[in-house]
């Protein structure tokens, strides 16, 4: 797609940038610049275009207000050593993007097109790129229905995606800051059900979350874990993350990564898929299977599980150091503290993403 430039006449002095770039946070200022492309039946995907990050005018009657057809992704840009940007495998979230558009009957973007905005903004925004250890520009494309009416039997004609910026640190701490969660199992509610939007990134899902989620900080609790909704038992995902658990085996073999299999109502991590692909090359074992709550706890206690962690976009790698439930429930995962396996693993995974160690499954995507 050819993208109109339409570059801000009144992007933020280097000072000011320079000084958001000091303490970015997560999500709290953003880059000068946003790409948007617009979709009818008619005319298929059009008017792309790198304009002024600005609010997006909608009609109330948008049908993504009443009826919720929205879908979004989380990815990075990297400053690597020697300054060049690169993202971190942007193929496959074009390609998650595009499943959860398909679960709400939203069009496909192309994927040239969907990484063809990504670099546009990235070169054209680059100076807001931070270059500390742990920091990056968090890139967020959405897909938002646009078409002005009430009607709900037939999905939205018309659709608006759109890519903007934020520079972020690390979520939950990095190298010795590096602080291990608590977290909290929620048996009160349930994030997804099969047949339903669980493996689809779309807002509903983290909507219908913030009910467990402020159940688990007024508990003291980082995140939230989600089980199954038949059971409540078997161990799904967590807030935005995946989780793993590290374990040892009886008879001292090395240790072993385990994280439950995908179902519809799991979110396929980005960060998930390259754990299980780095993981044998670093000497541990990677494997999918279920994991129940009874089965953790034993395993905790037996000090067969000396490790677990959540993964995403977002935190990278975050070790958990405690499970809280109702009733006073509760056990502590190995020591408490992040362990050598959650720390090798994330250094590894860093290291790729900055370019400090070589790239032998080409997922490093330089821009420019």
């Amino acid at each position: 797609m050819d993208f109109e430039i339409h570059t801000s006449d009144r992007p933020m002095p280097d000072g000011e940038r320079e000084s958001v770039l000091g303490s970015p946070g997560f999500g709290r200022t953003f880059t000068d610049h946003m790409v948007t492309v617009r979709f009818d039946e008619e005319r298929g995907w059009y008017d792309g275009r790198l304009e002024a990050y600005a609010p997006i005018s909608l009609d109330p009657s948008a049908s993504v207000f009443h009826y919720g057809q929205e879908c979004f992704e989380g990815m990075k840009a990297y400053r690597q050593d020697g300054g060049a940007i690169a993202l971190f495998r942007p193929s496959v979230n074009a390609r998650r993007f595009n499943r959860s558009a398909e679960r709400l009957a939203m069009p496909a973007i192309p994927e040239e097109t969907f990484l063809q905005a990504l670099e546009l903004l990235v070169a054209h925004d680059a100076a807001w790129v931070p270059s500390r250890e742990g920091e990056s520009l968090y890139l967020r494309p959405l897909m938002i229905a646009t078409q002005h009416e009430l009607g709900f039997t037939l999905p939205s004609r018309s659709y608006l995606f759109v890519v903007f910026a934020s520079p972020a640190t690390a979520y939950f701490g990095a190298g010795e800051r590096l602080r291990p969660l608590t977290v909290w199992l929620s048996e009160e509610y349930t994030r997804a059900a099969p047949g339903g939007t669980g493996a689809a990134k779309v807002g509903g899902n983290y909507a219908a979350a913030f009910a467990a989620q402020r159940q688990g900080v007024a508990e003291g609790c980082d995140q939230v874990v989600w089980l199954d909704a038949a059971e409540h038992t078997w161990v799904e995902e967590m807030g935005g993350m995946n989780i793993f658990f590290v374990l040892r085996e009886e008879d001292g073999s090395r240790p072993r990564i385990v994280t439950p299999p995908l179902t519809d109502t799991l979110l396929p991590g980005v960060t998930r898929d390259s754990l299980l692909r780095l993981a044998p090359e670093l000497g541990l074992d990677a494997e999918e299977r279920p994991m129940s709550v009874p089965q953790w706890e034993e395993l905790c206690a037996s000090g067969r599980m000396t490790e677990a962690f959540a993964c995403g976009t977002a935190a990278v790698i975050a070790p958990i150091g405690r499970v809280k439930g109702a009733g006073g429930k509760g056990w502590t995962i190995g020591d408490g503290e992040p362990g050598p396996v959650t720390r090798r693993l994330r250094k590894e995974l860093l290291d790729i993403q900055y370019g400090r160690l070589p790239d032998p499954q080409a997922w490093v995507y330089k821009v420019g």
